[in-house]
């Protein structure tokens, strides 16, 4: 009989074998599992590139910025194509002050080069200036139009660090980028020049000196802010905070100026300031810095404010401006900063050493060595220190008001020479973009450099900019109202009076302008219609002289308008019908002579706002732009002067137009803006294609973190298979 322990040896052996078995099974199992989850891992990683290649390969739509999608009602149009442009016979020689002639000195405020400008920094400054200075050529007047880069300062130096440049490499950069915004919006500068050009050193260093040895600068120490962590000195743009103003408490303010309420701060007295590079509180320290004694000067600066805001007519809110600036009196203004970008002080003072000019001191300096690169170190006191013959005008958004109207004037007087200060100024409000604000960062607006890609020639933006001029409230850019305008005014009011004058003539009279017989022109409609261009002529005339720049270029409409009058009443096409009771060849040729010097009319008063239509009209009128068609108001003007009983028989009697000068084929001159067009343009600038663009970026950069960190994972499992 067998006993027990042998009974269950096989037992055990059996469960054992079983047991071995399972976990065969388990491992088996274990490692499908792993393999089907690799398996999934790298499905899913090939999905993830394939999706991304496909998003990579996806063709993109093909934008021709100069090509335009008809509407389906919209018939094929033939439109008038050049580049012509109107260029002056003296454009790049020097201009010279002439005591026999009036002298006009116009300068825009210097544009900063930490950004490209937008259509509020044209119309603000430069394209208003622009045409002030075109109006001034045509009237005769000695003219010189000085602008330039504004180059020094904190605001290049932050820009340089966003960008990874040298504050040299950003000037550079954006200088090109700001010259050919203004080259392409027809803006035609005498000079454009750079506040970092080697002449603005000497300039600007030589008026502190004069101030310092009159009695004007005082040596203070004051507290400062400073980054421990940065280990820097903050400032002016290197530090912000709350603005202390009234009710202002913008959260943005800056150092030197808060860009909510347009008052000049003092970075000490910001709420909660921060640093701008690392956003950590600063700590405080004392340092030594030059003042202007504004105190001092106060009664002199005054007197002059009172005589030449009446005497120039300053605009209405330069004016409130600079009275709320001075109204509770002067304080000393720092004028110094520590920085490394910018006019090095001239001082041989321990205390002092590497200390910089505030840019605001030596901003407007600039228009003086702008002055000096065009026409030498030898020359430039010609225009500036002529005060007896020479008038300075000057156009800036109002936030640069006290700057130009007491900062700078204070400058000028303290320095006891008889430099030429502001004469007029004329200062604008804020336009702003489809109820926000222009903002390149969230592309919202449209920026100038923008404008060309839109295919709108820059002749229909200016004229939209200039009516939109923001001279006693802000205005609001909207792609509707800039549509209206192109297509109601421009295109059915003063492109299709022009268009259909000069077709009738060139089909009716071979091409050429016709006689004027002036037996034919003596009816009361005749007269009136003269005597009307006449005193709207007038109108314009003093609204121009006046920098009011928006009603100007409603009284050119208004003035264009009467030509559509004078064509309808007159009713040519039954002049030249043989089988009409009206059939008179000579009255047809009378009538259109004088519609021919109409139009050769309105090409001079549109050249200030719109130089390049005037170009393409001139170029079918077949007028080379030399010699008195460079001056023409001036020709009309010494007519009216000569003619006083009779100055309105201007447009038959001044030779505006010469009789049988040939024309050229005409064209319509401005293109209709479709109503797609214009919601596609309410897209394209609206700023959502910015935000989808960062979205996806952002989406990019997170499948990067996860690609990554996969990497990792599998770095890590490859390590622990190797160890196992």
């Amino acid at each position: 009989m067998e006993s027990n322990d042998k009974k269950e040896e096989p037992k055990k052996e059996e469960n054992q074998n079983q047991e071995k078995k399972e976990d065969q099974k388990e491992e088996k199992k274990e490692e499908k599992s792993k393999e089907e989850i690799e398996k999934a891992r790298k499905e899913k990683k090939k999905e993830k590139k394939e999706k991304k290649k496909a998003k990579a390969e996806k063709p993109q739509p093909q934008q021709n910025p100069n090509k335009k999608e008809k509407d389906h009602h919209e018939k094929d149009v033939n439109y008038y194509t050049s580049s012509a442009k109107l260029l002056r016979p003296n454009k790049n020689q020097p201009v010279y002050p002439d005591p026999s002639k009036k002298n006009i000195l116009i300068t825009s405020a210097l544009p900063y080069v930490n950004n490209v400008p937008h259509l509020g920094t044209l119309i603000g400054c430069v394209l208003s200036a622009d045409v002030f200075a075109r109006y001034c050529r045509l009237k005769g007047y000695n003219t010189l139009y000085i602008c330039g880069t504004d180059e020094y300062g904190t605001a290049t130096e932050t820009k340089a660090l966003e960008e990874g440049l040298t504050p040299q490499q950003v000037c550079d950069k954006y200088f090109k980028i700001h010259d050919e915004v203004y080259k392409w919006f027809d803006c035609d500068f005498d000079y454009f020049g750079r506040t970092s050009a080697p002449e603005h050193t000497p300039i600007t260093q030589g008026l502190f000196l004069d101030l310092l040895k009159n009695g004007y600068c005082l040596k203070k120490q004051v507290e400062e802010f400073k980054c421990e962590k940065c280990d820097k000195v903050l400032s002016d743009r290197f530090i912000y905070g709350t603005c202390y103003h009234g009710d202002c408490k913008y959260e943005e303010a800056r150092g030197d100026q808060c860009d909510k309420c347009g008052k000049l701060c003092n970075a000490l007295e910001l709420i909660n300031p921060k640093c701008k590079i690392c956003n950590n509180p600063p700590t405080k320290f004392n340092s030594f810095h030059y003042y202007i004694n504004l105190p001092k000067i106060e009664e002199k600066v005054k007197e002059w404010i009172n005589k030449t805001s009446e005497e120039g007519k300053w605009s209405s809110n330069a004016k409130s401006i600079t009275q709320g600036f001075i109204k509770d009196g002067l304080i000393e203004r720092c004028i110094t900063r520590d920085l490394k970008w910018g006019i090095k002080l001239p001082s041989d003072d321990p205390d002092l050493q590497n200390k910089v000019f505030y840019v605001w001191f030596d901003a407007c300096i600039g228009y003086i060595s702008i002055t000096a690169q065009f026409l030498g170190m030898d020359k430039y006191k010609l225009w500036w220190q002529d005060p007896d013959h020479v008038k300075l005008y000057q156009f800036m958004g109002k936030d640069n008001t006290t700057f130009h109207t007491v900062i700078f004037p204070a400058t000028l007087i303290g320095s006891g020479e008889n430099w030429v200060k502001l004469f007029h100024l004329s200062t604008t409000e804020y336009l702003n973009y489809e109820d926000t604000k222009f903002s390149k960062s969230k592309g919202t607006g449209v920026f100038g450099d923008m404008a060309e890609s839109t295919g709108i020639a820059s002749e229909v933006w200016r004229y939209y900019l200039i009516s939109m001029r923001p001279e006693a409230a802000d205005t609001l850019f909207k792609w509707d109202d800039f549509t209206a305008k192109n297509n109601n005014e421009l295109l059915s009011n003063l492109g299709n009076l022009i268009n259909r004058i000069l077709v009738f003539t060139f089909k009716n009279f071979e091409g050429k302008i016709p006689n004027f017989n002036e037996n034919k022109f003596h009816t009361d409609v005749d007269v009136t219609f003269l005597k009307n261009v006449t005193e709207l002529y007038k109108k314009y005339n003093n609204l121009m002289e006046d920098t009011q720049l928006k009603d100007a270029l409603k009284v050119f409409m208004e003035i264009s308008s009467l030509g559509n009058q004078y064509f309808q009443v007159n009713e040519p096409w039954n002049l030249l019908k043989k089988n009409s009771e009206n059939y008179d060849v000579e009255k047809a040729e009378t009538v259109f002579y004088v519609l021919c010097s109409f139009v050769r009319f309105l090409g001079a008063l549109a050249e200030p706002f719109m130089p390049s239509f005037s170009a393409k009209l001139y170029e079918i009128l077949n007028i080379k732009y030399e010699g008195n068609e460079t001056i023409l108001l001036k020709v009309i003007d010494d007519f009216m002067e000569k003619n006083k009983e009779k100055e309105y028989e201007f447009l038959i009697k001044a030779d505006l137009i010469k009789v049988g000068n040939s024309i050229n084929k005409p064209l319509p001159l401005f293109k209709k803006i479709s109503e797609k067009e214009c919601e596609d343009f309410k897209k394209r600038f609206d700023g959502s294609q910015v935000k989808k663009e960062k979205e996806e970026k952002k989406e990019e950069k997170k499948e990067e973190k996860e690609e990554k960190k996969e990497k990792k994972d599998e770095k890590k499992e490859e390590k622990e298979e190797k160890k196992e």
